[in-house]
């Protein structure tokens, strides 16, 4: 009988839909869909098949993470987690991005470098305008902080840094090179940085339970085979990313991270998880 099961649920093809934007492409998606397709692939002696499936809608992470609450057009996203959000949705609790997203470096305008040296200290960062968007954890993190945050949509904060809404505009360490590629009249800022426990996970519908545990079991192997480390050290995106940044001869401040669950807290003491800066 549990052979039977077993076949059956092996022979299922799971379904696994996200939101992929054609009117603001991001590069840095290809990182989270070719690591979801990596824990799907390994995973399939035990779940069997799968299709992914990308779903062209343009929506803001708080309307997505809504869309997945309500079991309506995606099954998986992918975001910065929060107390609050893993109330409403299923966490796979793995930092996919190895903690990346909470070490923050600035985009400035070239004419702005002279407001931060290595003499800056987190009070004067914190008396300075900085950018962040509508619903992200990180401007409540920094708010907690107390930190001058000025938020807006995802897609102006470029635009209203370079009108001078604010002086700096604090990204995770793979992120300012892509977003300023075209832009001559930004920089990355030279010496400082922000740092904050800041897991990003893969997240799912409460009531998807095959989805969560596929994932769950698909990354736990990634994980203990080394194919984990590999491809966040390899990926295009991650690839050589510490010392692009120059993390070790930057000022580092770190912030506290009020918005973490006990059992985030909790994956903070496995060194496996999480990038080592030297």
């Amino acid at each position: 009988m549990a052979l039977i099961s077993n076949f059956s649920f092996a022979t299922e093809i799971d379904l696994v839909r996200y939101v992929e934007s054609k009117k603001y492409p991001d590069l840095k998606q290809s990182y989270f869909v070719d690591l979801l397709t990596l824990a799907l692939e390994v995973s399939k002696s035990r779940y069997g098949d799968y299709k992914l499936q990308p779903v062209n809608i343009e929506m803001a992470q708080a309307r997505t993470s809504m869309m997945l609450q309500r079991e309506e057009y995606i099954d998986l996203t992918w975001r910065m987690t929060s107390q609050t959000l893993e109330n409403k949705l299923q966490a796979i609790y793995f930092p996919i991005l190895k903690g990346l997203m909470g070490y923050r470096i600035f985009i400035i305008p070239k004419n702005k470098q002279h407001l931060f040296n290595k003499k800056t200290s987190l009070a004067d960062l914190k008396k300075i305008d900085l950018g962040q968007g509508h619903n992200w954890a990180d401007s409540d993190i920094l708010l907690a902080n107390n930190f001058q945050v000025v938020k807006g949509n995802d897609v102006s904060l470029i635009k209203m840094l370079k009108k001078g809404r604010f002086s700096y505009f604090p990204r995770a360490l793979h992120e300012p090179w892509l977003e300023i590629s075209d832009d001559e009249g930004l920089t990355v800022e030279k010496y400082l940085m922000l740092q904050y426990p800041a897991p990003t996970f893969f997240f799912v519908n409460k009531h998807n339970e095959r989805l969560q545990q596929r994932l769950s079991f698909g990354l736990a192997l990634l994980l203990e085979s080394g194919q984990f480390e590999q491809f966040f050290l390899n990926h295009r995106i991650t690839s050589g990313i510490l010392s692009k940044a120059n993390v070790n001869n930057r000022t580092s401040f770190p912030l506290r991270n009020p918005l973490l669950s006990d059992k985030t807290k909790a994956l903070l003491t496995d060194e496996r998880l999480w990038i080592k800066l030297k």
